[in-house]
């Protein structure tokens, strides 16, 4: 059981994130969508931005003597592939991940209660399927706890420098992109 500070700190960080969430849009069923259809790259520039500050932010902290541990989750390959299929066409058919469909609901989404059970219903039901899809499916392509640093032995401020570039040019790119589907055509 976690203490009261553990659990106000984690009540904190959530309402901060939910907030950033809805301010940054994603916590509406079009913002999501038009990731998927390319017409709107919001939720891809919010979520890289994150990745690169969180990523910079952890090494720099365990680079400069922080204590910080990095909490990894063993691999598997195929286990990954299918629930990443899995979780994309839910959130292809609601519009909503689970973290946007909790600050969703936060934001007066009626319609995001229907995720809300069926994410329940999607980890009832796995949590029934565990032990078959543990002996059948988790050991295929399972390589341990492990990053592309200590794979390739290339330090990670190189992945972070390569991770900004494409979020720098990328971003150009995107913006040129939608400005160009935005345009009306001629008759």
């Amino acid at each position: 059981m976690s203490d009261a500070k553990t659990l106000i700190l984690g009540a904190l960080v959530g309402l901060v994130f939910g907030f950033i969430l809805q301010k940054g849009g994603l916590t509406r069923f079009r913002v999501i969508v038009g990731q998927f259809l390319l017409r709107d790259f919001t939720m891809l520039k919010v979520l890289l931005t994150a990745m690169i500050v969180g990523g910079i932010g952890i090494y720099a902290m365990r680079a400069g003597g922080a204590d910080v541990a990095l909490h990894l989750k063993s691999t598997a390959v195929l286990g990954n592939v299918i629930g990443g299929l899995l979780f994309g066409v839910g959130m292809v058919l609601l519009g909503y991940c689970p973290g946007t469909g909790i600050a969703a609901l936060g934001d007066g989404s009626r319609h995001a209660w229907a995720g809300l059970f069926g994410m329940f219903a999607g980890a009832a039901i796995y949590a029934e399927a565990h032990p078959w899809v543990k002996d059948n499916l988790l050991g295929i392509g399972a390589y341990g706890k492990v990053t592309l640093p200590s794979v390739t032995g290339i330090t990670p401020w190189l992945y972070f420098a390569v991770l900004l570039a494409v979020a720098f040019f990328g971003f150009r790119a995107l913006r040129s992109f939608e400005r160009r589907r935005q345009q009306p055509t001629a008759p």
